[in-house]
This record gives C-alpha cells, structure tokens and sequence, in this order.
C-alpha cells in the first residue's frame, strides 16, 4: 500500500466529480497526502469546495493558470501554508471550441496561442513556481493523449498542443532532475469529461476506442488516478520524463482482432 503520510500534493484543473483531477486527488488522499485543491475562477470555487470537503484536511485556492500574478500569489500562499511541497499535479488543457469544430486547417493564430498557453506553458510556470518549495524532491504529473502522435478525427490543435506538451514534460525533467524532481505525464484513453464534451464525436470516438482496445473496453477515471498515485510515490523514483499510458492497451494495437479476421477472409 502507497503511504503519503507527511506530503503535500498541489492539484489543478478540478472542475467536477467527472474530472480526471477529483480521480486523481481522490487517490492521493486516501494514501494520506495533504491536499491542495486549485480552481480556476469564482465561477467554480463553489464545486472546488464541495469535494474539497469529502477530503481529509484539503483546502481549496483559487489560480487562473493563463496569469502569473495569480500563480505568483497562490505560490505564496502555499508556501506560508505548507511550507514543502511534494507533488503537482497539472490537469489542465484548454482550446476554444470553434478550433475543435472546424477543419484543423482553419485553426485560428489566437486559437493556437490560447491552446498552448493553456495547456502548456501553464506547465511550465508552475512548475517553476513549485520547484523553490519542492525542497525534499517532487513528483510532477501532468495529463496528456494520444492525439498528440496520431490524427484524431476533431481533436485538431489539442492534438498539437499535446505534442508539444509531451516534449515540455522531457525538457523539464532534463531541467529539474538535479533537484530530485520527477515530471512524468499520462496519456489516458478518452473518458467522459466536462473538457472531453467539447470535442466533436466523443460518443464514437468511446465506442471505437472499446471495440480496439486489447481490453475492450474504456478506461475509468480511478485508473488514471491509480498511476498517478505510483508516479507520486518512491515506487516511481527512478521514472522522470515517461509518457505513461493508460488505455487499456488502445496505443499498440493498429487494428482490431474483429477487422484483423475480416482483413485475412
């Protein structure tokens, strides 16, 4: 059994019970971590809090990732509170939705800068901001997917954002590595999400996934939370730069056993 006693864990992107964030808090919790538990505006602090309160001790902030004053100030405010940190985890990812409607070709200057600022170099300032107070070493966790090496049907300039997100991961893990911190990222299958709901053709896109998949099946958000568990733990003290994947196995497979029988009558 994991034990996170004496850690504390920073958690971003919580928006809703249906979040891969609440799944992934949820988890180190229950392993004892002190939770952190970051929002992004007053519009969600009501929600943040209600989780917050099905978790031992956690205390909920505010911090719109796309600001530095307010990453500055929540920093500081952690560090009077906690003092040490121990594990982030960033789950955030953002593109405005006309950018995940239209042809990829189309995609706007503003919408590619609003991908990337968000969902990544969001990545990077936190982690910088963290570094300082990860003074006994640290596990950073970030989320990615496989829209980041394969063309996905809609998933457009998440996918580039992702790509870009997943080298962001291997240079800061370069950077921090002296320091004892660990940056990883799981590449999780598509799961129902407030963030995944934009995207055109999720509902397929799940139903495709189940029948590929060695598994045959979707995964659930625990799982996710699961893994990200073992890279905050010592159990994953000599992984730093991985893309993990969690997705009962959908990346390795290039057909179905269905459309494999189908290929060879």
């Amino acid at each position: 059994m994991i034990d996170l006693k004496g850690k504390t864990a920073v958690v971003f992107g919580l928006a809703n019970k249906r979040s891969i964030a609440w799944a992934i808090a949820q988890k180190l919790s229950a392993a004892g971590a002190q939770l952190a538990i970051c929002y992004q505006n007053e519009r969600l602090r009501k929600e943040a809090e209600a989780l917050a309160g099905e978790l031992s001790g956690a205390e909920t902030f505010q911090c719109d990732v796309s600001k530095d004053d307010e990453i500055e100030r929540l920093f500081l405010d952690l560090k009077q509170r906690y003092g040490t940190l121990h594990v982030l985890v960033h789950s955030v990812a953002f593109a405005p939705p006309d950018e995940l409607h239209n042809d990829f070709l189309l995609t706007s200057r503003e919408g590619f800068r609003i991908a990337h600022d968000v969902s990544v170099y969001s990545l990077i300032a936190l982690a910088r901001a963290a570094a300082p107070l990860m003074s006994e070493g640290g596990s950073i966790v970030t989320l990615t997917y496989y829209g980041s090496q394969k063309v996905v049907p809609r998933y457009n300039v998440m996918g580039v954002a992702k790509a870009a997100l997943e080298a962001t991961v291997r240079y800061l893990a370069a950077d921090l590595g002296r320091q004892n911190i660990r940056v990883n990222a799981i590449s999780a299958g598509p799961i129902q999400t407030l963030a995944a709901r934009g995207i055109g053709g999720l509902s397929e896109m799940l139903k495709l996934h189940a029948q590929r998949a060695p598994l045959g099946r979707n995964i659930q958000q625990s799982e996710v939370g699961d893994v990200a568990l073992f890279l905050a733990s010592n159990l994953a003290s000599g992984v730093t730069g991985e893309i993990l994947f969690v997705d009962c196995g959908y990346n390795v497979v290039s057909f179905s056993s269905g459309e494999m029988e189908h290929a060879k009558g």
